[in-house]
């Protein structure tokens, strides 16, 4: 059995600026995620955890050290290699849920197979399917203005997912949602992770959201702190006590 590590990060530094203006926002980061897990990054301001996330997603690259994926060695890829790389194994889902405001939420998640290329025929499908595995079936058609803010973070993560990555990486993804939407895509993100075994890594200053996780990993001053097992995630101990009822 294969139980190599999906990602590895081994003593990552990252330094933005030279000289004096100099800032280490990663310290010697050194981290293991296997295929299948669900992992919270937390941290106060300034801790590392923005950063380790835009490492991970392979929108920056380290200063010193090693990210191996899939046991290959990112950091010694070119911006176009990387960006094959993402465009591949990696999806994304932001607060600001970054939909184009006059196009229609097929349509918006659509957009990575329209720039991988893909036949309009095969995008229509794909993007009807990943609508529908969100709960959005019945609402290819409508606009963002249209959708509530909860509806809208689920076409964001349709759009995340159409490509069917291996990783999504989730940027504070409740962060403009009320509590009771929040909820609902926390829902979602442990679906696609239990059902669809898709590993989420998902960045949140939010310890309610982040015991959905199944694993807890605290950035302090440019590097892991503490990394915690959850053994007990908020959507399992409801799963159970729903059975349980």
């Amino acid at each position: 059995m294969n139980t190599a590590p999906l990602i590895e990060l081994k003593a990552v530094t990252k330094t933005y600026g030279q000289g004096e203006t100099a800032f280490q926002a990663l310290k010697g980061v050194h981290l293991t995620i296997q295929a299948g897990e669900f992992v919270a990054i937390m941290g106060p301001s300034g801790s590392g955890k923005s950063t380790a996330m835009n490492t991970l997603g392979l929108l920056d690259t380290p200063t010193t050290g090693e990210y191996l994926f899939k046991g290959f060695h990112v950091e010694t890829l070119s911006r176009d290699e990387r960006a094959l790389l993402r465009r591949r194994y990696l999806g994304f889902v932001f607060q600001g849920f970054n939909l184009l405001a006059r196009t229609s939420a097929q349509e918006n998640v659509e957009l990575p197979l329209l720039y991988r290329g893909e036949p309009a025929k095969a995008r229509h499908a794909a993007a009807k399917k990943a609508l529908a595995s969100v709960g959005l079936a019945g609402w290819e058609h409508h606009t963002p203005a249209e959708l509530s803010g909860g509806q809208q973070q689920r076409v964001a993560i349709a759009r995340a997912i159409v490509t069917e990555p291996a990783v999504l990486l989730a940027d504070e993804p409740t962060g403009n949602l009320d509590t009771h939407r929040s909820l609902e895509i926390m829902e979602l993100l442990w679906k696609l992770n239990v059902d669809h075994g898709i590993t989420v890594l998902m960045v949140t200053h939010e310890a309610d959201m982040a015991a959905y996780a199944k694993r807890i990993v605290h950035f302090v001053d440019g590097v892991v702190d503490a990394d915690t097992l959850n053994p007990h995630p908020t959507a399992m101990r409801r799963t159970e006590m729903t059975e349980a009822a």
